[in-house]
C-alpha cells in the first residue's frame, strides 16, 4: 500500500536520510525504530508532506505522491500523529476533531465523532475544553482522534507514547493493537522499541538516515545485537 523507495531528505548540505526504502502493506503495522537523531521523524514528515525529499519517491497504491502537499497526502489517505501532537491549544476538543475531518462528506461527520468518541472515552468529557487545558495525556489521545477523524487508509504516528505515565503507555499500545484489529494499517515511530515490536507485524532500524536492519518484529525483538548497538539498552526486556 505505502512504498518509499531511495528516499533522500536534508537540511542544507546535511542529508537527513539517505536512501532509505520501505514498505507497508494493508492492514499491516510496521514499526520504525532507532536511536535519537536517527532520522525517524524526517522519515515520517517526508511522507506525510511536510517535508520535500531530494530523491526518491513515494508511492500510495501504487502512484506516486512524491512531494505532494499535506493536504494532499490527507485527501490521498495518509495522515500523520505529529511528534508534539501540534494541536489548536485555543480550539476546543471539538473543533480540532473537526478539522481533522474535514475532508470527511459532511453527512458522515457525525458518525466519525461518536466513533473516535467510543475510543477516547476521556474526550467525551472534554469536548467543550480548550485542547490547551488538557493533560499530556488527553492531549495524545485527541492527537491520535483527529487523525483518526479523516478515516485514513494509512495511518502514521510519531512517538505516540512519548512523555506518557505508564497507564497512558499501556492505552496507546492497546489502542495500536484495536486499530490493527479493525483492519488498520500503520507506520509508528516509538522510542519504546520493546513495546512497539511486540505489537507490529514487522518493523525497521534506522540509524544516522540509513537502515541498519528490517524484519519480522518477533525476530528483531530476540536480536541483542540489535539492541546493543543501533536501538540502545534501556527498552530491552529484562529475564
Amino acid at each position: 500500500m505505502l512504498e518509499v523507495s531511495g528516499l533522500t531528505t536534508r537540511y542544507g548540505s546535511i542529508s537527513a536520510l539517505r536512501r532509505v526504502s520501505l514498505s507497508v502493506a494493508a492492514n499491516e503495522i510496521v514499526g520504525l525504530i532507532g536511536p535519537n537523531g536517527a532520522g525517524k521523524t524526517t522519515l515520517l514528515s517526508t511522507v506525510a508532506g511536510l517535508l520535500r525529499p531530494s530523491n526518491g519517491e513515494v508511492r500510495l497504491d501504487g502512484r506516486s505522491v512524491t512531494g505532494h502537499s499535506p493536504d494532499r497526502m490527507l485527501r490521498a489517505g495518509l495522515a500523520l500523529v505529529p511528534e508534539h501532537r501540534r494541536l489548536f491549544a485555543q480550539m476546543t476538543v471539538a473543533e480540532n476533531l473537526r478539522i481533522g475531518g474535514k475532508i470527511v462528506p459532511s453527512d458522515e461527520r457525525a458518525e466519525r465523532l461518536d466513533e473516535v468518541a467510543d475510543l477516547f472515552p476521556v474526550l467525551k468529557d472534554k469536548w467543550a475544553t480548550a485542547a490547551g487545558y488538557l493533560s499530556g495525556g488527553e492531549a495524545q489521545q485527541l492527537a491520535i482522534a483527529r487523525a483518526l477523524m479523516s478515516n485514513p487508509r494509512v495511518l502514521l504516528m510519531d512517538e505516540p507514547s512519548l512523555g506518557l505515565a505508564p497507564v497512558l503507555v499501556d492505552f496507546v499500545f492497546d489502542l495500536i493493537g484495536r486499530l490493527r484489529s479493525e483492519g488498520r494499517t500503520l507506520l509508528v515511530v516509538e522510542q519504546n522499541a520493546t513495546r512497539l515490536l511486540e505489537v507490529a507485524d514487522r518493523a525497521y532500524v534506522l540509524r544516522t538516515g540509513e537502515m541498519a536492519a528490517e524484519g519480522a518484529a518477533a525476530d528483531l525483538l530476540e536480536r541483542d545485537d540489535l539492541f546493543d548497538t543501533f536501538v540502545g539498552g534501556p527498552n530491552r526486556p529484562s529475564g
